[in-house]
């Protein structure tokens, strides 16, 4: 065999090398994902999320609250994981209520109210629907806000529950919290009662993830909707050894209390993945 032959066997071999190499890592970002299009998935992940909305009040005030939500799991036994999600908000925000004596409120920076939520979380089983998997377990808000304007000031405690479908690439379910007040911290503080509602739909390929989704509230006190609907890409990636996810998006208030958010506003997110 002359060193001719010799050559286009070694590109050849070459490209099947790196065409096996590419795929080996097209499946595994694939499946980084779509356990990240899973919020109870046994990864450990430390989102930190920033939110943008205006248009509060009569002084068209702005919110910006950065989320730092890393989400733990702990395998409980070889059909049983426990899986811990923490919320906690820091808040700055300017002007957003008017009030008809003093005027705008000013500025505020601080804590806002901590959600933590705990999910018994079962083995996946096939359905014709594709992988169902599903957690259910309760969720306390912790009264960690540091201005009455911040947050409600009030411990809460009540249930949690999480579905999804995940097929070709699909992911779609939905989230249920349900929040009764336990004690108060301040004066004057409207009883708590409150559902959250998020149904979810995101589809990943080739390390990208295109979503929608709304964080939805129900405020049974004021007896008024909160209905903000999200549309994000994001895109996995390395920060030196370190695997990363950005996604960025818009979000639209489709429905809103008395003088809260209008209009669109922005999401930006990094999250730390620990595989």
């Amino acid at each position: 065999m002359n060193v001719h032959n010799w050559g286009k066997y070694l590109a050849a071999a070459s490209i099947l090398f790196s065409f096996g190499f590419g795929a080996n890592q097209a499946r595994s970002e694939d499946d980084l994902s779509k356990k990240l299009a899973n919020p109870i998935a046994s990864l450990i992940s430390v989102p930190i999320k920033l939110d943008y909305n205006s248009g509060y009040g009569e002084s068209d005030g702005d919110n910006v609250t950065i989320s730092l939500q890393p989400v733990i799991p702990f395998q409980l036994s070889e059909d049983l994981a426990l899986v811990t999600r923490t919320i906690v908000p820091i808040v700055w925000q300017d002007d957003i209520v008017d009030d008809p004596v003093t005027g705008p409120s000013g500025e505020q920076f601080g804590l806002g109210d901590s959600l933590q939520s705990f999910f018994f979380v079962p083995s996946s089983t096939s359905t014709s629907l594709g992988e169902l998997t599903w957690g259910i377990g309760p969720a306390l808000t912790w009264a960690t806000s540091t201005d009455s304007l911040l947050g409600a000031g009030t411990w809460a405690l009540g249930p949690t529950g999480l579905f999804l479908f995940q097929q070709s690439g699909w992911t779609w379910g939905g989230l249920v919290t349900q929040q009764w007040g336990i004690a108060e911290t301040r004066d004057d503080v409207p009883d708590t009662e409150l559902t959250l509602l998020q149904p979810f739909l995101s589809y990943s390929s080739e390390g990208w993830t295109y979503a929608i989704n709304t964080e939805s509230s129900y405020n049974w006190t004021s007896e008024e909707w909160s209905v903000p609907i999200n549309v994000t890409v994001a895109k996995l990636s390395k920060i030196g050894n370190q695997p990363v996810q950005y996604t960025l998006g818009a979000r639209y208030w489709a429905e809103s209390p008395t003088g809260g958010p209008d209009g669109f506003g922005l999401r930006a997110q990094l999250t730390f993945i620990f595989p």
